[in-house]
């Protein structure tokens, strides 16, 4: 089990948004999160990643760590197995698509310059933006962008995947581009797990999908995907 939440409850600012989760991500598992603003989607994504803490709880576990005991200084060590895919890119204005990569995987820990650029070559292919390596991201469309946001957040090749409403400022062609594209990326194995408002979306991309609403988490698969998970296998 990649992520396993037990009666947990997640806090924003000293107030309670969900409370009682219950929340399971297993290897190759494509999972949505639903609900209106400010139900709390955000804020569970944000304790994946250790960017909210969880103190209530019977049990948080995210790729074996638990997260109710985890020290700050154990944080670094579990985003290296994490890719975050943020709604505004958060790419480095002042310098390259290919800077903005390899700057990543020096931070994590990459020295060798053959293989940096060579991984860098694998993922922008994989993302269809093998020949905007020099570009700039002011010179890129907004769903290039988020491309690049995407070759970035699978570098180190995660475990899992986290996306905060990826498709939020797109167009529907290119937003259903990008789901593709991590639908694709979910078949190699990584759990894909992203917050989003485009309901159409889930029937296009089948998955399992957990609600956000009034203080809680659900699983609503089957009212959202009418065929189950039958279309995957």
């Amino acid at each position: 089990m990649f992520i396993e939440y037990k009666n947990v409850n997640i806090y924003q600012g000293g107030k309670r948004v969900l409370g009682n989760v219950d929340f399971h991500v297993d290897e190759g598992e494509f999972v949505y999160i639903i609900g209106h603003v400010g139900s709390g989607k955000s804020s569970l994504l944000k304790t994946l990643y250790c960017e909210l803490d969880i103190d209530e709880g019977d049990k948080a576990v995210v790729l074996e760590r638990n997260l109710l005991k985890m020290k700050r200084k154990e944080v670094p060590a579990l985003r290296k197995e994490l890719g975050i895919i943020f709604q505004d890119f958060q790419l480095l204005h002042d310098r390259s698509v290919y800077a903005n990569l390899r700057f990543v995987l020096r931070a994590t820990g990459w020295k060798n310059r053959k293989d940096i650029d060579e991984r860098i070559d694998e993922v922008l292919d994989a993302v269809g933006m093998s020949g905007k390596k020099e570009s700039m991201p002011y010179e890129l469309s907004g769903g290039e962008q988020q491309r690049v946001a995407i070759a970035r957040s699978i570098l180190n090749k995660p475990k899992i995947i986290i996306a905060d409403e990826p498709t939020g400022n797109l167009d529907p062609e290119t937003a259903d581009n990008i789901v593709s594209l991590l639908k694709q990326v979910s078949l190699t194995g990584a759990a894909v797990v992203m917050s989003t408002h485009n309901i159409p979306m889930l029937d296009r991309y089948q998955g399992i999908v957990y609600q956000c609403k009034d203080g809680g988490l659900n699983d609503v698969t089957n009212q959202y995907n009418r065929l189950g998970l039958a279309g995957e296998e």
